[in-house]
């Protein structure tokens, strides 16, 4: 089992996908931990992250991004 990093003092980034309303859906990534890529729902920021590891990360985007739809 490994430790949970200590995510206090990290600095979190808000999607560009996520739509800037209030209560919108919102989802951030903190970076700088490494090995690890922090994901929150920014509504419930105090609530825990998940933490993937840099490769699930990127596979995760990868797949995301090749069958993405575009807006019609």
């Amino acid at each position: 089992m490994r430790a949970t990093p200590d995510l206090s003092t990290s600095q979190w980034r808000k999607s560009s996908y996520s739509n800037g309303a209030p209560g919108g859906d919102c989802v951030e990534v903190a970076s700088g931990v490494t090995n690890l890529v922090p994901v929150r729902d920014s509504k419930t920021p105090l609530a825990p992250a998940l933490a993937f590891t840099s490769d699930a990360w990127n596979a995760f985007l990868t797949t995301v991004k090749s069958e993405a739809v575009p807006n019609a």
